[in-house]
């Protein structure tokens, strides 16, 4: 997901009601405080009262590092600058990150998460709160509730857990049990997370889990709405209708209009892309266009490829259901 998930994307993703909250790509601590423009670089919407998304959806900061005291230093930067809470990244699987000892790295061992944690929590005090995300472990689960009770006692307010381990990477299927296990232990809330794509994954994982609350990553690329579907099903009991392709078209070319006054054409390209393939993981229509634009350079041929009708599979033009 990184490159995708921006302030234009929190943007879009917000405009329907579904989110309470949203959170930052990461920004990576390394041995140093960092200048006020990184963090509004990744957190735009610092400059909004609230730290808020346009439709109101509050924006938390997340932090990617294992240094204690360059964690501390930046978290009071971010206080600074006005953020309004701060999310610790232990959960990125990425090699690149791994290999300069970041994200899910410190999972194998817990004292490091507490030591990250605490000095955040240390540096921020009472003033706004800190959270954690993990996974159950770098190559195994062995660990997986010490470090999600290291995340607690060193001050985390609350803990989102994605349920695979780092070397299971994105492969099916996460053990929402196992984020059971950490939920039934742990006094802070816990909070379900990984191959949430559909309602019905929605309620598997908070049944296996017993958590309350999903965060939705891929899923909520994969299809825009799926977190106004799972609202309106908490409030009605009633499903909403399959989020037809003109609607997954018109966010591609929404996020392209509001993205090409700022980036080369050629990036947004790469961008919408990004996300069609994450479409296409759920989505017949969404994997067929992704098919006819694959290969296409120019941004417009690209926007031109969502709309326009593609033969159906006896060769005829078919129009968008």
């Amino acid at each position: 997901m990184e490159g995708v998930i921006d302030a234009v994307t929190r943007d879009l993703l917000t405009r329907t009601p579904g989110f309470d909250w949203v959170v930052t790509e990461f920004v990576r601590v390394v041995d140093a405080r960092l200048p006020p423009r990184v963090f509004h670089r990744h957190c735009p919407e610092l400059a909004r009262p609230g730290v808020t998304t346009p439709s109101g959806v509050p924006v938390q900061l997340q932090l990617l590092g294992s240094d204690p005291e360059a964690l501390a230093a930046n978290a009071r930067q971010a206080l600074s600058l006005g953020a309004t809470g701060l999310d610790l990244n232990f959960g990125c699987p990425a090699k690149l990150v791994n290999r300069h000892d970041g994200g899910a790295s410190l999972l194998r061992d817990p004292r490091r998460v507490h030591a990250a944690v605490s000095a955040v929590s240390r540096a921020v005090g009472d003033e706004i709160p800190v959270t954690a995300k993990i996974r159950l472990g770098f190559s195994d689960r062995r660990l997986a509730l010490a470090c999600a009770l290291a995340t607690q006692d060193a001050g985390a307010r609350r803990l989102v857990v994605h349920g695979r381990t780092r070397d299971e990477g994105y492969r099916p299927p996460a053990h929402w049990e196992w984020i059971g296990r950490i939920h039934q232990r742990l006094s802070i809330p816990v909070v379900a997370n990984g191959d949430i794509w559909t309602l019905e994954d929605y309620w598997k994982a908070r049944t296996l889990s017993g958590c309350r609350d999903v965060m939705l990553g891929r899923g909520a690329l994969a299809d825009p709405w799926l977190a106004a579907r799972i609202r309106h099903w908490q409030a009605t009991g009633k499903q909403l209708p399959d989020t037809p392709w003109q609607a997954r078209a018109q966010i591609l070319v929404d996020f392209a209009a509001l993205q090409r006054s700022t980036l080369p054409a050629r990036v947004v390209t790469a961008l919408i892309k990004q996300w069609l393939n994450h479409m296409r993981q759920r989505d017949h229509e969404a994997a067929r266009r992704f098919q006819a634009v694959k290969r296409l350079r120019d941004l417009d041929d690209l926007l031109a490829g969502l709309e326009l009708p593609l033969p159906d599979h006896a060769g005829h033009r078919a129009e968008m259901a």
